[in-house]
């Protein structure tokens, strides 16, 4: 066989979810147990869906996953270019030799003309085709009805027979003829539809595996009838299945919406919020916020507003980028590593594996034909077992991208105190959790405030005992020397023995007077972290508060 060529074609319209993030990994992971290429094509001829910087944010996804490819827009290679924006004489060549032959033919219906159709369609109970004019329009015709001001586009001339795919995860596939009827291939502006694009840079970039979504699989009878047309070879396809919610919804970044919109709604019903409060937490105005919410037109509210939206209402904004599982403090080795487990196993029960063992593992024919759930518990899961098992120093330099990207104030850490942030904080799920256990230690004190629970448990109960053991800790403390986690920890201990008390009855009021809260890191860790001055400081500051209701 010749070289194994696979692709991945993303469309620049947003972060990347993890679904193309799945098939991009799929692809990935079959050129490189082939020794065959990968390539990246980039999808940009729909210019208004397009956004700035999208290209580059998706690219970036692929490579914090640990991907690499061997041609793409960013590295160039000898079968670009790699953005279809810039392969328009391309389409247009394939354009003219399908009229040429016969195989298409120029269409200049209106808007209103096809829905008329549709709806007569309809009324006679019966699936919607493109009726074929007969004869087919002229050039002279196209030039007539261009000249009109009509849109003008070219539809391809569908063959009567049905068509046979064989499919490398799902067998043969065959369409009948009735299935698919003459669509369009070059749209009203000049450029070509996904249908011809694809074929077309397919066959110059000489892919020869298609692994892509199983939603494709209706357009795959398109493709391969252009193929048969312009004489260019078919490649072996094979749709993976889709990835859904563990509800059986499909996982879409609507989502994120939906969550928000019903957090929102909520509180309107309750009238917690009013309409014009919910439009200025979204720095957004009522008329649009209401249309946000009736007509669930999810593009009123860009992600920045639906972000300051949520945080208002307080409801996590469910992750569905892979930019999300960044930001969110996933590592990319566990979310890698959790994708490739959508739908395909690489048997004997093995989940944990790098990229290196994927990749010696992988097969078309361990691929599912049924969907996979994304079970976000699996993943924490899985996240948590990755982050216990990584060497200190990758996990650092994980940290401390994670912190970056998520705009933490844990980015501001030294390399020296950052390791020792996450030592102290063993054991968390996300590096979310190491900013909830810790992040409260790098604040300004005025940042504290006191969680009413934990100073009623830890410092009122018991006539008060929490707040006597501060005030008599506080003196020692001052006189602590080294300033360590084993003198803080030794000092406690000594206390506790002459006081006849726990450790946590010494520990908890300490941790509520510095964090303001019963969660930090170890004790020790926690004032070590702080330092002497920050946590007198603090503790002095709590102390003031008695009596007050903290």
């Amino acid at each position: 066989m010749s070289e194994i060529r696979a692709r991945f074609a993303p469309s620049p319209t947003g972060y990347l979810h993890v679904g193309g993030a799945r098939t991009a990994m799929f692809n990935w992971l079959f050129a490189r147990r082939a020794d065959g290429r990968f390539v990246i094509r980039v999808e940009d001829t729909d210019v208004l869906r397009n956004i700035e910087g999208a290209e580059a944010r998706q690219l970036e996804d692929l490579r914090w996953l640990g991907l690499d490819w061997n041609e793409g827009p960013d590295i160039g290679g000898d079968r670009g270019p790699y953005r279809q924006s810039e392969r328009r004489d391309r389409y247009d060549a394939a354009r003219d030799r399908l009229l040429a032959s016969g195989h298409a033919y120029w269409a200049f219906d209106t808007p209103e003309e096809l829905d008329e159709l549709r709806k007569r369609a309809t009324l006679a109970k019966r699936t919607f085709r493109y009726p074929r004019p007969d004869p087919l329009p002229t050039e002279a015709d196209a030039e007539r009805a261009r000249a009109e001001g009509r849109p003008l586009v070219v539809r391809f001339k569908t063959p009567p027979e049905g068509v046979s795919v064989n499919d490398e995860v799902l067998g043969t596939v065959s369409f009948p003829a009735d299935q698919v009827d003459d669509f369009v291939i070059v749209k009203s502006n000049g450029w070509p539809t996904y249908h011809l694009a694809v074929v077309v840079d397919d066959a110059a970039m000489g892919v020869t595996h298609v692994l892509r979504a199983q939603e494709h699989l209706v357009n795959t009878p398109r493709h391969v009838l252009l193929q048969r047309a312009l004489g260019y070879p078919t490649p072996a396809y094979a749709h993976l299945p889709l990835v859904f919610n563990n509800d059986g919804s499909k996982m879409s970044k609507r989502d994120k919406h939906r969550a928000v919109r019903e957090a929102v709604g909520e509180r309107l019903r309750q009238k917690r919020w009013s309409l014009d409060e919910a439009a200025r937490f979204a720095d957004s105005d009522p008329d649009t916020l209401k249309r946000w919410l009736d007509d669930k037109v999810d593009a009123d509210l860009d992600m920045d507003r639906l972000a300051r939206l949520a945080d208002q209402a307080g409801v996590a904004v469910p992750e569905i980028d892979v930019h999300d599982f960044r930001a969110s403090g996933y590592l990319p080795e566990a979310l890698a590593n959790f994708l490739a487990l959508i739908g395909w196993s690489p048997g004997g029960d093995r989940e944990k594996m790098t990229l290196a063992e994927m990749t010696a593992a992988f097969s078309l024919d361990r691929i599912n034909k049924t969907a996979g759930k994304f079970d976000r518990e699996k993943l924490l899961a899985m996240n948590t077992e990755w982050a216990a098992g990584l060497p200190p120093e990758r996990l650092l330099e994980a940290f401390q991208d994670w912190a970056r990207v998520s705009g933490s104030p844990l980015s501001a850490l030294d390399d020296v105190t950052a390791a020792y942030v996450l030592e102290a904080c063993r054991g968390y799920r996300t590096f979310r959790d190491v900013e909830h256990k810790a992040g409260i230690l790098f604040a300004d004190d005025g940042e504290v405030t006191y969680d009413a629970k934990a100073v009623k448990k830890f410092l009122e109960k018991k006539e008060g005992r929490g707040w006597s053991v501060l005030e008599r800790l506080l003196p020692e403390l001052e006189l602590l020397e080294p300033w360590s986690a084993e003198s803080v920890e030794g000092l406690f201990a000594e206390f506790c023995e002459r006081e006849e008390v726990k450790l946590g009855e010494v520990a908890q009021p300490i941790r509520v007077a510095v964090a303001g809260r019963a969660v930090s890191p170890g004790i020790g860790d926690t004032l070590v972290l702080l330092g002497r001055e920050k946590t007198l400081r603090r503790i002095h500051n709590c102390l003031g508060t008695r009596g007050s209701g903290g």
